[in-house]
């Protein structure tokens, strides 16, 4: 492709990592153990590790997205700007329900989505049993960003049709599993 680049790691995982922090929330992709069919849901991104490129999310325990991950831990991520600027993580989530970790990544507006059952236990809390998070170790990751302006897009576009080309108008970039382990390597 003719918007194919291939800058440094640092680069790369940098763009990828702020286009993440931007973007906040992404789509979590999982498999139905019953059905073998994807189902996609929502999540609002709590916090990065690993150099920035494992991401956690909060979880309720006790959901679907949940049983999915246990019968099968293969997930991918997607995030969507209205720029239409895109990434694509696929890796492999564990989902955690260890107190210390769960009250690191704590954030009190999770009671608005768990309630309190008003047992003293389920309440939405950091103690909560219902909280979990789930990490997902990356893999691969493939994006495009933004390399041009929306005037230097245009004028892309208008090349590719009177040239017969591909415009420009992006950096669509790959993140090997090798690229991925060397990064966490150094950066962890």
């Amino acid at each position: 492709a003719a918007n194919k680049q291939e800058p440094e790691l640092k680069e790369k995982i940098e763009d990828l990592t702020n286009f993440i922090e931007a973007c906040k929330f992404g789509m979590m992709t999982t498999r139905i153990e019953s059905s073998g069919l994807l189902v996609s849901r929502c999540m609002a991104l709590a916090a990065k590790e690993g150099g920035g490129i494992d991401l956690l999310f909060h979880t309720n325990t006790e959901s679907g997205k949940t049983d999915d991950l246990k019968s099968d831990p293969k997930i991918n991520i997607a995030f969507l700007n209205s720029s239409g600027e895109w990434a694509s993580i696929s890796g492999e989530a564990d989902i955690v329900t260890d107190r210390d970790t769960v009250r690191k990544y704590y954030s009190p507006g999770l009671k608005a989505w768990l309630g309190d059952l008003g047992d003293g236990k389920h309440d939405g809390g950091p103690e909560d049993p219902r909280i979990g998070v789930i990490k997902v170790s990356a893999k691969t990751a493939t994006y495009a960003i933004a390399a041009r302006t929306v005037l230097g897009a245009g004028i892309q576009v208008a090349k590719g049709v009177i040239k017969g080309e591909a415009a420009n108008v992006n950096k669509l970039r790959e993140i090997s599993e090798e690229e991925i382990k060397q990064w966490r390597q150094t950066n962890s």
